[in-house]
């Protein structure tokens, strides 16, 4: 049987609006990497350091196969997706390191 645990499905934004769709088991560990472009790959290279959107889940498979699908999404739905709990786009990490 298969074991509970957290795992997120995030967005993250450039400040000239790139898109990153990313899934972790460690959000703020994950952010850490990202804003100091520890992990080379698409979010370093756009520099996509804003968390703008998340969804947490106890299963992996469940995270996995929710990041698949928004990748697959165009652009509009995922920003829509990100306005339904973010519609001023702000950095829903902000106020963790505070």
């Amino acid at each position: 049987m298969a074991k509970n645990y957290n795992f997120f499905v995030y967005i993250l934004a450039s400040d000239s609006g790139t898109l990153y769709v990313g899934v972790t088991n460690n959000i703020e560990r994950r952010l850490y990497e990202h804003r100091n472009n520890l992990t080379p790959g698409f979010a370093c290279k756009y520099e996509c350091h804003k968390l703008v959107y998340i969804e947490h889940y106890s299963h992996i498979d469940s995270a996995i196969n929710r990041e698949k699908q928004i990748k697959k999404w165009r652009r509009e739905k995922k920003e829509f997706l990100i306005r339904t709990i973010n519609p001023s786009w702000k950095d829903l990490s902000y106020e963790w390191y505070k």
